[in-house]
């Protein structure tokens, strides 16, 4: 049985490539398919992947959406981006193969990308494949595979490659399309994978998402190093991190919030292998029984590696910041003005 429908009403929820989604599909599939004709390869794929996740989008919001728009637009009622209707637009004008293809890319576990079976590739294995290789075709792959994935990799590069590796990832730009396929037929020839994706993120905030994932003492040697090499990149990756620590910064009720999204056990992980100051912030907030039930767990649990309460930690921050994208709770800016004393 499929998953319910998302119904989509609110308009600062959508990204750029979903508003161009809805565009599209409120033009109709004989209109919006003459106007994706024109788009290239990569946007092709960025709005069809919007267009096929979109779900059910309100009248109210394509009205709001389609203001500035015709009269008939702004009348256009609902519009459901599924992947039937995408890949209806699509047949409208390209061939069946590229249909299949672009299709196979959005559909997920099925139709995974190229990238995303990478981020599946055991990381000592890639570890030990992308030390044989350049350092610039190492930043590729690692900046177009899933953060997690290139936290686990990174580390195990050796030092001296680790940092050069950073570096390119830091200031890589628009990678040519020949350079990218040559590098795709790699990959897919060694680990028989399928597609390429984009990622159009900042490499700062890129490179922050990934340290975010790298155990403390490794992430301090990187940042030794990468501090003498490239200090304002440094800088700013270091604003953009946010750690299990800041946590603690956030308001009751926004902590609150995030407690109640997290798996008990992976909290009490977490909190298990935390400094007691941060234990007794995180209890501080929690009801009476609940503090209870997962001051129990912890002190059952017994003994737990330290990787293991990185890992919790890290999840916890995920999903913090995942509330914070959906604004639901706001991450104050850092600094000590903004530390929360009960």
């Amino acid at each position: 049985m499929g998953m319910p429908i998302k119904i989509r009403d609110n308009y600062k929820s959508l990204s750029g490539s979903e508003k161009t989604a809805v565009i599209f599909l409120a033009l109709g599939e004989e209109r919006g398919s003459r106007l994706m004709e024109r788009l290239d390869d990569d946007e092709i794929r960025m709005v069809s992947r919007a267009m096929a996740g979109l779900g059910n989008v309100t009248s109210n919001l394509v009205e709001a959406l389609l203001r500035t728009f015709t009269e008939r637009f702004a009348n256009t009622g609902s519009v459901v981006g599924s992947y039937d209707s995408t890949e209806r637009m699509l047949s409208r004008f390209l061939p069946d193969d590229r249909v299949s293809e672009i299709m196979g890319e959005i559909r997920g576990p099925a139709g995974r990308t190229m990238w995303e079976k990478m981020s599946n590739v055991n990381e000592g294995v890639l570890a030990t494949y992308l030390s044989g290789e350049y350092p610039q075709t190492a930043a590729v792959i690692l900046s177009r595979m899933r953060s997690e994935h290139a936290a686990k990799v990174l580390p195990m590069l050796p030092p001296a490659l680790r940092l050069e590796v950073i570096e390119r990832m830091i200031q890589i730009e628009s990678v040519q399309r020949e350079v990218l396929l040559d590098i795709e037929s790699i990959l897919h020839n060694e680990f028989m994978a399928n597609y390429a994706r984009t990622h159009g993120a900042d490499t700062h905030e890129r490179m922050a998402d990934i340290f975010n994932r790298i155990d403390r003492d490794t992430l301090s040697e990187i940042f030794v190093d990468l501090d003498a090499l490239l200090p304002e990149s440094t800088q700013r990756i270091r604003q953009l991190m946010f750690t299990f620590e800041d946590l603690l910064r956030l308001d009751r009720v926004s902590l609150q919030t995030v407690i109640r999204r997290c798996d008990t056990g992976q909290l009490a992980i977490a909190l298990k292998g935390a400094e007691a100051m941060q234990r007794d912030h995180f209890l501080s907030v929690m009801s009476e029984r609940a503090r209870m039930i997962l001051q129990d767990e912890i002190e059952n649990m017994g003994p737990v590696r330290m990787r293991d309460v990185h890992d919790a930690q890290a999840e916890i921050v995920q999903v913090a910041k995942a509330l914070a994208d959906d604004g639901a709770i706001v991450i104050p800016q850092s600094g000590e003005a903004d530390a929360v004393v009960y």
